[in-house]
C-alpha cells in the first residue's frame, strides 16, 4: 500500500487492472515512449464501397473475437441506440468477455446490465453512469471499472495503453466510402469530438449510420480514410435524447446566489479582460454564471476569444452577439449548437485529444482563463469528487473535470452547501477525483472559499467588496450544524473502481458496498 500525493491509501497492484502507477501531483507525471500506431491496412481492386448489409456483416469483417476491445462515443447520449444493437449482436455471435471502452453510459444502456451477467461484457473502462454504476458498486462486475478524464482517455488510446481492436462510431451521416459528420441527418448530434481518436487508432473502424448520403458527404468531420466498414441501420438514437431543444438558467434563488457569487469572483479577478476565455457545463447554475458574465462584458465592453468544451446555445447566441470570436466544440449540447457547428466557420470542432490530452504538446483546456465546475461532494484541502455519491454509489464518469481544473487558470467549483440533507462541504471527500491542488475556489449559497494558494484571488475578491469570503473550514462547520455528523459509508475491501487521474496515475479506488 501506498499513500498518494491525494493523501489516498492505494494498493500497488489491483487484481484485474494490474500494477499501480500511483498519483505524485498534478503535473508530476511526464509522457513516456512513443504514440502508439495501427496496423496499416489498403483499399485495393479500386473498391469504392465499404458498406455491409448489417452490424453482424460488421463484426465479422472486422475480425472482433471473444477477450478483444470495442469502443463507442457517447455524442448521442441518452439517446443512443448502437451501443446496445452492436452488445446485442455479440451476444448473439457467442463473442464473450470484451472490453467495454465508451467514452461515457447513459441510462439508455442499462439493457447492458444482461451482458455483463452473462460474461459478453467483461469489463468497462469508462464512465457507468446510473444503472451499470450501481451493478459495479455491489459488486457486479468481476474485474474492476477503470475511469478515466476526457482528456485522460486519449492520452491511453494515443500511448498504447489501451488498444481499441474495433471501434463502432455512430455516425448521423455517412456517405459509401466512410466521410462522416455529425452535423447534419436527423440524428445529427453535432460535434463528434470524442470519437476522432478512436477512428485515429482503432485498428478496425466500424461506421454505423441512418443517413447514407451520395459520395462526398457534407460537412465531414471524420473522413473516409479512418473508416473500414459502413453499416446503414433504421435508426441510431432518438433525437429527443441525443439533444435537448434549449438548456436553461436556473430560477432557483439559492443557485442564483450560487451563480451571482460567482460571476462576481472571476470579474473581481485579473482574467475579466478582453481576450478571456471561457468554460461552463450545460447545467442551471453554470449557465446563469454564464449569464451574468455575459451581462459584465457587455457592460464593461470586453470581448472574448473562445468558448470551449461542451457548447449550448447560450456560448451560441455569446459568438453571435460578439462577446466570443470563435467556439472550440467537442460535444454540442443541444439544437442551436448542432445547427451552428454546420453553418458557421467559427463554431470549430475540436477531438478529445485536442481538447484535453495532457500528453500531447499543447491542448486547448491549457488555453483557458476561467472555467465553472460542478462536484457532488468537496473537502477541507479543495479537493472534489463527481465519481460517487454520498452513498458511495459510483454513479458518474469524470468527465472533462479534472482536464479543466488543470488547464485553467481560474477554476471555480459551484456547489449548494446541502443536497437534500446530504452536505457538499465535508472534511474528506469520499473519492478524490480533482486535487485540491487545481481548484481555486468554492461557491455556496452561504459563501466563497478561496484555496490558500490563491492569495492574489482573495487579495482581489476583498478589494471587490461584494463577495462573501468564508474559509472551507466555516463552510464544513456550517453543513454540520445543518446536518449533524454523517455515517461513513460501510464497504468492502474490494476494489471494484480505479479512478485515474488524467496522466494516468491512479488518484484513488472506489470499494464495493456493503450488502445491507
Amino acid at each position: 500500500m501506498t499513500i498518494n500525493t491525494a493523501g489516498r491509501n492505494i494498493p500497488d497492484s489491483i487484481p484485474g487492472y494490474g500494477d499501480v502507477k500511483h498519483f505524485e501531483g498534478h503535473d508530476k507525471r511526464i509522457p513516456e515512449g512513443n504514440r502508439y500506431g495501427k496496423k496499416n491496412r489498403a483499399s485495393f481492386n479500386n473498391k469504392t464501397d465499404k458498406t455491409l448489409p448489417d452490424i453482424k456483416a460488421a463484426i465479422s469483417a472486422s475480425g472482433l473475437k471473444s477477450g478483444m476491445t470495442v469502443s463507442f462515443h457517447h455524442h448521442l447520449r441518452n439517446g443512443d441506440f448502437v451501443v446496445n444493437a452492436v452488445m446485442d449482436a455479440c451476444a448473439e455471435m457467442g463473442i464473450r468477455d470484451l472490453v467495454l471502452f465508451p467514452t461515457a453510459l447513459f441510462g439508455v444502456h442499462k439493457h447492458l446490465t444482461k451482458h455483463i451477467k452473462s460474461g459478453v461484457i467483461r469489463q468497462i473502462q469508462g464512465s457507468v453512469n446510473g444503472p451499470i454504476g450501481q451493478l459495479a458498486s455491489e459488486g457486479g462486475m468481476e474485474v474492476p471499472v477503470v475511469l478515466r478524464s476526457h482528456g485522460g482517455r486519449p492520452r491511453a488510446v494515443t500511448s498504447g495503453n489501451i488498444v481499441i481492436d474495433v471501434a463502432f462510431i455512430a455516425a448521423p451521416t455517412s456517405d459509401r466510402y466512410g466521410n462522416l459528420s455529425g452535423a447534419v441527418g436527423k440524428s445529427a448530434c453535432g460535434s463528434l469530438g470524442y470519437a476522432h481518436s478512436d477512428a485515429e487508432y482503432a485498428e478496425c473502424v466500424v461506421a454505423i449510420t441512418d443517413n447514407l448520403a451520395p459520395f462526398p458527404a457534407s460537412n465531414i468531420h471524420i473522413p473516409q480514410y479512418f473508416v473500414d466498414y459502413v453499416v446503414t441501420v433504421e435508426s441510431i438514437g432518438d433525437p429527443a435524447g441525443i439533444v435537448s431543444g434549449t438548456t436553461r438558467v436556473t430560477r432557483d434563488p439559492m443557485r442564483l446566489l450560487i451563480a451571482r457569487n460567482a460571476a462576481r469572483l472571476i470579474e473581481s479577478s485579473q482574467y475579466f479582460k478582453d481576450g478571456i476565455s471561457f468554460q461552463t457545463g450545460a447545467g442551471g447554475i453554470s449557465l446563469a454564471v454564464a449569464a451574468y458574465v455575459r451581462d459584465a462584458m457587455r457592460e464593461r465592453g470586453i470581448k472574448g476569444s473562445f468558448g470551449l468544451g461542451g457548447i449550448t446555445e447560450f456560448f451560441v447566441d455569446m459568438m453571435k452577439e460578439g462577446l466570443f470570436e470563435r467556439l472550440m466544440d467537442v460535444q454540442s449540447f443541444d439544437l442551436a449548437a448542432v445547427k451552428s457547428i454546420g453553418e458557421n466557420p467559427n463554431h470549430i470542432e475540436i477531438s478529445a485529444d485536442w481538447y484535453a490530452n495532457p500528453w500531447n504538446a499543447g491542448c486547448a483546456v491549457n488555453m483557458l482563463d476561467t472555467v465553472v465546475l460542478g462536484a457532488t461532494e468537496v473537502d477541507r484541502n479543495f479537493n472534489a469528487n463527481v465519481n460517487t455519491e454520498a452513498d458511495g454509489a459510483l454513479l458518474h464518469g469524470i468527465g472533462g473535470h479534472q482536464d479543466t481544473a488543470a488547464g485553467a487558470q481560474l477554476t471555480i467549483i459551484t456547489t449548494p452547501l446541502l443536497r437534500g440533507r446530504i452536505p457538499c462541504a465535508v472534511d474528506s471527500v469520499y473519492t478524490v477525483t480533482t486535487p485540491g491542488e487545481v481548484v481555486d475556489a468554492v461557491v455556496t449559497e452561504f459563501g466563497v472559499a478561496i484555496n490558500p494558494r490563491r492569495q492574489d484571488l482573495i487579495d482581489a475578491a476583498k478589494e471587490a467588496g461584494n463577495i462573501p469570503l468564508v474559509t472551507m473550514d466555516e463552510l464544513i462547520e456550517k453543513a454540520e450544524g445543518l446536518t449533524g455528523k454523517m455515517s461513513p459509508v460501510e464497504t468492502e475491501e474490494r476494489i471494484i473502481g480505479v479512478v485515474e487521474y488524467r496522466d494516468g496515475t491512479v488518484i484513488d479506488v472506489v470499494r464495493q458496498l456493503k450488502k445491507k
